[in-house]
């Protein structure tokens, strides 16, 4: 999907209704994964493709349902953010991030996937919703 193309209602509106097929799940956290191309943010474009994930974390890959894939998350630094808030309101959170707070820290945007752990505190589109923003970094 791009962010010209947000089909995000539609993936989870897919994988919701499966997620109880997963019977090795190791909490009811949701994750929301994002794989961007490495020049993504470098020649940003709302146009520009990317991979989306739902997901939930599992104990091993045993018994993965029929037409859902695995996915392997690899380690390193992480800039943890805690949002509040409506899913309206994350554009602005997110730009804070990208512009702001990134820039002026000791760190530089790394390649690997971007997620967000959707807990028991999340409430899609509350005012009240609660979510850990994941963002991959790197010291300069």
């Amino acid at each position: 999907m791009s962010y010209a193309n947000y089909s995000i209602g539609e993936l989870w509106s897919s994988f919701m209704p499966r997620r109880k097929e997963i019977t090795n799940y190791l909490t009811d956290d949701l994750f929301s994964l994002v794989v961007y191309k490495p020049n993504h943010f470098a020649d940003y474009n709302p146009n520009n493709e990317f991979e989306r994930w739902a997901a939930v974390e599992v104990a091993d890959f045993v018994n993965v349902p029929d037409e859902m894939e695995t996915y392997v998350l690899s380690g390193g630094l992480y800039a943890v953010f805690h949002f509040r808030g409506a899913s309206t309101n994350i554009a602005n959170f997110y730009q804070n991030i990208f512009n702001d707070w990134l820039p002026k820290s000791d760190y530089v945007l790394d390649y690997r996937p971007h997620f967000e752990i959707l807990g028991e505190k999340y409430k899609n589109n509350d005012p009240l919703s609660e979510e850990d923003i994941w963002i991959p970094i790197k010291l300069k």
